[in-house]
């Protein structure tokens, strides 16, 4: 296996190796479906949770605060490519930026999550949803021309939520177990739940071309919540407007990546909005996922961040089963199949990269 040197800038190299820029990285190649160095890498919620560096540099600083701050965004981005070596790094971020970058009033609650202060109830409450710009998130925009310039050919991921995620907690007012609010509204009210959504995937498009403009190399769209649904649901309330977030970035010259959790059913058709690269949550094995996908899409995952909890002998033999099965894919993105859990062994996360990059470099079986 190749060492992973890091420089003082963050930047993440293999060492005896030319650089060759982020569009031509192991992570933008299996995006791609294109044949690279080794299965490559990254964590969702690896920027944070978990990294003591990461606590201690958000003591006192509330979320959404730490998201418009561009040195903290950069600062916490950058860890864990420096900590673990990852493929990618992925834009410090919440799903909820954009919402109140367009003018709903809302707080990150530590414990809670998310919260509105007046839920959407009618056509009222969604035109105080209004578009967005560079403009109104320059500390986005600034944050990634910074991380760009410092990761070098380590890729940056874009980060926004999904329409779906969105709306759900637009219209609980926080999170929610049973979704049951935004059920009720989206069968009761058809044409008042597909302006609301319309008018988030608007937002959430120009808050990804705010990240693709200052640079990203692949953008990440999480539909958090989309497993609640039936596919037949899914097809007919959500589908069109994840199609125009994901189409709608059909020209940015970036692999789009779309996830969900407790997906299993959905998974062909969240690919059909216009994925290049299917995240799968570990419910499902790779090989039964790519065959619902099809094979015109590489898959992210999906080892079960619990399993990191466990003994290394356990992990690693975990590890190499997700690989396994990975192998049915066009192409194969590392992952967990949700976020780190802020009790993991920064450790483990280091020695997993190593792990799969030694499995997997090229001329192994």
């Amino acid at each position: 296996m190749a060492a992973m040197s890091t420089d003082s800038t963050g930047t993440a190299a293999r060492d005896g190796q030319p650089t060759t820029g982020p569009e031509d990285s192991a992570f933008v190649r299996a995006c791609r479906r294109q044949a690279g160095p080794h299965t490559p890498v990254w964590f969702m919620r690896q920027a944070g949770r978990s990294l003591p560096e990461y606590r201690e540099i958000r003591a006192n600083v509330g979320m959404l605060e730490s998201c418009r701050r561009p040195e903290l965004v950069t600062e916490i981005t950058l860890q864990p490519v420096r900590r673990h070596g990852v493929d990618a790094a992925i834009l410090f971020s919440d799903i909820v930026v954009p919402v109140a970058a367009a003018g709903i009033e809302l707080d990150i609650v530590p414990g809670t999550g998310p919260v509105v202060a007046q839920p959407i109830r009618d056509a009222d409450d969604v035109e105080r949803i209004r578009p967005i710009g560079r403009d109104d998130v320059p500390y986005v925009d600034e944050a990634v021309t910074t991380l760009v310039a410092e990761l070098g050919d380590t890729p940056l991921i874009g980060f926004a939520g999904a329409p779906f995620t969105l709306a759900s907690y637009l219209v609980e007012g926080g999170p929610s177990r049973t979704h049951a609010r935004t059920k009720a509204l989206m069968h009761g009210d058809p044409p008042l739940w597909h302006a609301l959504c319309a008018r988030l995937a608007e937002v959430t498009l120009a808050f990804l071309r705010v990240q693709v403009a200052a640079g990203v190399s692949a953008v990440q769209l999480f539909d958090s919540w989309a497993g609640a649904l039936s596919e037949a649901d899914y097809r007919r309330y959500v589908l069109p407007h994840s199609t125009t977030v994901l189409s709608g970035l059909a020209d940015a010259g970036v692999p789009r990546i779309h996830f969900g959790v407790g997906t299993a059913e959905l998974l062909g058709a969240m690919g059909e909005a216009g994925a290049d690269v299917v995240g799968v949550d570990w419910r499902t094995p790779l090989d039964v996922a790519t065959r619902r996908i099809g094979p015109d899409r590489a898959v992210q995952g999906n080892l079960d961040p619990a399993v990191l909890l466990a003994p290394w002998p356990v992990v690693e033999a975990e590890v190499r089963r997700v690989l396994e099965e990975g192998r049915a894919a066009p192409g194969h993105v590392f992952n967990l199949g949700h976020g780190v859990l802020p009790e993991t062994d920064p450790d483990i996360l280091t020695r997993v990269v190593a792990l799969v990059h030694e499995l997997t470099a090229t001329g192994r079986s």
